[in-house]
């Protein structure tokens, strides 16, 4: 369709207790920690407007493509519901003043606006979007999976970290990193110019 996601469906929002809405947004938050915790990264793959939660599922992601004619926005500020949940994720991609404009006026903002702010990482023609999507997955899948998941998970713990604090967990991350059979032999691969039989430990 013309979405990826244009969020949560409204209707079903009517008239629910506090109870039902809490459950509704912990399910939301539930699923957006999960594509972050898991080991393999994840790849959005945009081929229609990503509005709301839609905006937040691909700011979540670790990497987003998206066809060129795509749309971003948290446009709940319109209908009297704060996209303070989305403000989660785009405000960790996009920085406070492009957040801030995007969820305090609820336009939306086009694919190119969206690379350019880091929201998504390329913007691609339509019929370009599923290969770009491959040969990114293609790439990443070269790598050693257990250097991947030490990388994704080093990346979300250090992130928020100050400056100081994230160079002394990303050290003993990276000793710790070095001695795995994986780094053992992609380093000795690398210098016998030969490519690496990962065993995953």
């Amino acid at each position: 369709g013309p979405a990826l996601s244009a969020g949560h469906e409204i209707g079903e929002m009517i008239d629910r207790t506090l109870d039902e809405e809490r459950e509704v947004f912990d399910t939301c938050v539930e699923l957006m920690e999960s594509i972050q915790a898991i080991r393999q990264p994840v790849i959005a793959e945009v081929q229609g407007h990503a509005i709301a939660a839609g905006c937040q599922l691909v700011a979540t992601c670790d990497l987003a493509v998206a066809v060129d004619t795509a749309r971003f926005g948290t446009p709940g500020v319109r209908i009297g519901l704060f996209c303070s949940t989305p403000m989660v994720a785009v405000s960790r991609n996009i920085g406070r003043k492009r957040a801030l404009q995007m969820l305090l006026t609820g336009e939306t903002i086009d694919a190119a606006t969206a690379v350019e702010w880091g929201l998504v990482n390329e913007a691609v023609p339509a019929d370009r979007l599923r290969a770009r999507v491959d040969e990114l997955a293609t790439r990443i899948a070269d790598a050693s999976p257990l250097t991947l998941q030490i990388g994704k998970q080093a990346f979300y713990r250090q992130i928020d970290l100050p400056q100081g604090e994230a160079y002394r967990e990303m050290a003993e991350t990276m000793a710790t990193n070095a001695v795995t059979c994986d780094a053992q032999e992609g380093m000795t691969a690398f210098l016998d110019k030969r490519a690496p039989q990962w065993r995953g430990e």
